[in-house]
C-alpha cells in the first residue's frame, strides 16, 4: 500500500517539487563557472534557490550536507512545501569506477531524516539494471538479476547490491511510515546508442517498481511512447520526471509529455534555477525570484489538469 505522499503534493495530487540536493555535482557547476565552491557556498547558494522557489513548489528535496540546516536558520522554506532529504551519502563508493550502492539504515534511515524535518526520504542509485526475465520471475527462480555486464569471479554483484539496498530503504521507510521516493540514474554504456539507454531506463523503473518504493523519481525514457511504457511497467507506484540539467523549454515539452502519458509531475532543479551558478549575491537573488520563479510557475500553470494523481495510481 502506498504511504500518504499529499505533503508533498499538491491539492491536485500532483507532484511540483523543487530539487536542490546537489552537492558533488552543484559544486562542479560552480567551479565551472568561476565561482566559490567552499561547503559555506554552496549552503548559501540552496538557501538563495530554496527561498526564491519553495513558495512555488508542492514540495523541496534538499540535502543535510549542505542544505537543510542553512535553509532552515534562514527561514527559506515555504511553509507550503514539504521537505524531502536525501539520504544517500555523496559520493558512495564505487568499484571499477562503477558506484556502489550502499544504504546505511542506523545512520541515515528514516529517523534520521525526520529528525531533520522531513516528510519524505529520497534514495539515489546509480547503476545498471538487470537483463533478461522480469524481477520477479527471477526471484521465483532463485536467480539473481543480473547487469548488462555479468559480474564476473570476486567480482561485486553491482545491480543485487542496488536492489538490495532499495528494498531495505523500502522496507524501513514502510515501518516507520515514512514515504519512501527511489531516483535511479542509470549508467551509460561505452558506444551505446540512446534508444538502448532508453530501454534501459524503462527496465530500471520495471525493476524498481516490483520493490513498491511510494513514488519513483525517473529518467526521460526518450519519446511519448517511452514515456507510457513507464506508466505500463509502473503499474501502482506514482512516477515523476526529472530534469537532467536539460533546457527550460525542453523540459517543459518533456514534461507535458510524460504526464499525458500517465506522469504525476516532476521533480526537478536545474531547468529552472541552472543559471544561477554564475551569478552571486543580488543579482543571483533578483535572477531566481524573477527567472526561475517564472519558469516554475508557468510549468506548473501548464500542467494543470494533466497526468494522473498519485492516488490514481496508488489505487489502480
Amino acid at each position: 500500500m502506498t504511504l500518504d505522499l499529499d505533503r508533498i503534493a499538491d491539492r491536485a495530487g500532483r507532484f511540483a517539487i523543487l530539487a536542490m540536493d546537489q552537492r558533488g555535482t552543484l559544486r562542479t557547476m560552480l567551479d565551472g563557472a568561476g565561482q566559490p565552491s567552499a561547503a559555506g557556498d554552496l549552503s548559501a547558494f540552496k538557501v538563495d534557490v530554496i527561498g526564491a522557489l519553495s513558495p512555488h513548489a508542492s514540495g523541496v528535496l534538499t540535502d543535510v550536507e549542505y542544505g537543510v540546516d542553512a535553509v532552515r536558520a534562514a527561514g527559506a522554506l515555504a511553509g507550503s512545501a514539504g521537505l524531502m532529504i536525501a539520504s544517500e551519502r555523496s559520493p558512495q563508493p564505487t568499484w571499477n569506477g562503477q558506484q556502489r550502492t550502499v544504504y546505511l539504515p542506523a545512520e541515515r534511515g528514516p529517523d534520521f531524516v525526520a529528525r531533520y524535518g522531513a516528510v519524505a526520504l529520497k534514495f539515489l542509485v546509480r547503476w545498471r539494471p538487470p537483463a533478461g526475465a522480469g524481477f520477479a520471475e527471477a526471484e521465483a527462480a532463485d536467480r539473481a538479476p543480473r547487469p548488462d555486464r555479468p559480474a564476473g569471479p570476486g567480482e561485486p554483484d553491482l545491480a543485487r547490491e542496488a536492489i538490495d539496498a532499495i528494498r531495505e530503504v523500502v522496507l524501513d521507510c514502510r515501518a516507520y511510515g515514512m514515504p519512501s521516493v527511489i531516483e535511479p540514474l542509470v549508467n551509460k554504456v561505452p558506444g551505446e546508442d540512446e534508444s538502448r539507454r532508453h530501454r534501459a531506463v524503462i527496465r530500471s523503473a520495471e525493476v524498481l517498481a516490483e520493490l513498491r518504493p511510494d513514488l519513483l523519481k525517473l529518467e526521460w525514457p526518450g519519446d511519448a511512447h517511452g514515456c507510457q511504457e513507464l506508466s505500463k511497467v509502473c503499474g501502482p507506484v506514482p512516477w515523476t520526471l526529472l530534469s537532467a540539467g536539460v533546457a527550460y523549454e525542453e523540459f517543459v515539452q518533456r514534461v507535458l509529455t510524460a504526464m499525458d502519458a500517465g506522469a504525476c509531475g516532476y521533480i526537478a532543479g536545474r531547468a529552472f534555477w541552472g543559471e544561477a551558478v554564475t551569478l552571486t549575491g543580488a543579482a543571483r537573488r533578483d535572477f531566481l525570484r524573477g527567472t526561475a520563479a517564472d519558469r516554475m510557475t508557468k510549468l506548473n500553470a501548464a500542467i494543470e489538469g494533466r497526468g494522473r494523481s498519485w492516488k490514481e495510481v496508488a489505487d489502480q
